[in-house]
């Protein structure tokens, strides 16, 4: 039995009413044993006393709360003294009651039922050798009052097991949500960052190549006794140099950072050891083929479309498998994405709307054909989705900017 969670306010209420009816019905049996000048009434008043110690003993105990066999033999030493009480008096049968929810609560779901079902016996047997004859009418109270109780207990039970599942649903759904948000901030910083790389690349870069070339030229042009205007033909094209490495720094900075010291293949592989990592689910990697140098477009390409290929599954297919396969084919690299998810039918998708934020298939098929490429998806409910992007491979590639 492991330690009691931190009780509700219900829990405190119930608790409380519990041991408030405990000791009401003992001071009853007390009190009507002093009141009725019974024999035993000096008796009666020392068992109820025991009794009403011995069970206030139990919540003082921290034993009790965090294990079973230490709650089993102090519920044991209270049953027991009950069980005294009931012979003494018959007023003692209606502790009963609150002992079968101390049995439901403390036992086993079997053990419970065993409890409840020999206590209401003991109290129906007691009733009647102090009656002097056994009457089913008199059995109805006991046997009514367990049947209560077990009602009760189990289905408070359920009630708490459905509010722990949806507690912990709802903090699943606050994960993800969570891990969505940074998902989608990271992609926009990512995209913002390749946006400006290629901008310094396609601009300040080729701006200061030209330059170079351009003073180059000139500085070849000049006659060789044109002295100062050579020196400073010769600086600029110097600067011009110093200027266009820095500007390649720049971009190469700005490039994806999980494709930073390693390869497509390798962010990959990384993607699948990252999402089996916070996900209930088993991604996989293959590579196939002979690798080849691909240009830097087409590697964070590749690499955007699997990374949102992904999220897609995480978010909306409840797979439990995910493969990734990068195929290199020659003149051509394909990129394939299965799970083995719920599916869906592809022609019943909405059109995507980009004031979302979110990256959608039209989006992985804009970012395939911008390259000369084309992305393809085989999906249908219940059979999990397959999604191919082909790219070509150009001949001479420039890998790097």
């Amino acid at each position: 039995m492991n330690a009691a969670p931190a009780l509700t306010p219900t829990n405190r209420v119930l608790t409380w009413c519990l041991h408030l009816l405990l000791a009401a019905l003992l001071v009853l049996a007390a009190v009507r044993a002093v009141a009725g000048d019974q024999s035993r009434a000096a008796a009666v008043v020392a068992v109820a006393v025991a009794c009403g110690v011995a069970y206030a003993a139990g919540p003082l105990w921290s034993r009790v709360r965090t294990s079973r066999r230490a709650a089993a033999a102090w519920l044991g030493v209270v049953c027991a003294l009950w069980l005294v009480l009931v012979v003494l008096t018959a007023d003692g049968v209606w502790v009963a009651f609150p002992l079968y929810f101390l049995q439901l609560h403390l036992l086993s779901r079997r053990a419970g039922l065993v409890a409840v079902t020999v206590t209401a016996l003991a109290a129906i047997t007691a009733f009647a050798a102090h009656q002097g004859v056994f009457s089913p009418v008199a059995a109805i109270g006991p046997a009514l009052g367990a049947a209560v109780a077990v009602a009760v207990v189990r289905g408070y039970q359920a009630l708490y097991r459905e509010s722990e599942q949806r507690r912990r649903l709802i903090e699943e759904l606050t994960a993800t949500r969570a891990d969505l948000a940074e998902a989608q901030h990271t992609a926009g910083v990512l995209a913002e960052r390749e946006r400006l790389a290629h901008e310094i690349h396609d601009t300040l870069a080729q701006g200061l190549s030209s330059i170079q070339l351009l003073l180059r030229a000139a500085e070849r042009s000049l006659p060789d006794d044109s002295g100062n205007a050579a020196r400073h033909v010769g600086q600029a094209r110097q600067a011009a140099a110093d200027n266009l490495a820095e500007a390649r720094r720049f971009v190469a900075a700005l490039t994806p950072p999980a494709l930073d010291g390693t390869t497509l293949a390798g962010a990959l592989e990384r993607l699948c050891a990252t999402t089996g990592t916070r996900h209930r689910l088993t991604a996989r990697f293959r590579l196939t083929g002979d690798p080849t140098p691909l240009p830097t477009t087409h590697e964070v390409a590749l690499l955007r479309i699997a990374q949102a290929a992904v999220a897609n599954t995480v978010r909306h297919a409840e797979a439990t498998t995910v493969e990734i396969t990068l195929s290199h084919l020659g003149d051509e690299i394909a990129l394939d994405v299965v799970d083995d998810g719920t599916g869906f039918d592809p022609e019943a998708l909405p059109a995507s709307d980009p004031g979302e934020g979110g990256v959608g298939l039209e989006a992985m098929r804009t970012r395939a054909r911008t390259l000369g490429g084309s992305l393809t998806v085989e999906s249908s409910p219940g059979h999990g989705t397959a999604l191919t992007a082909r790219l070509p491979v150009p001949r001479s590639a420039e890998v790097h900017p």
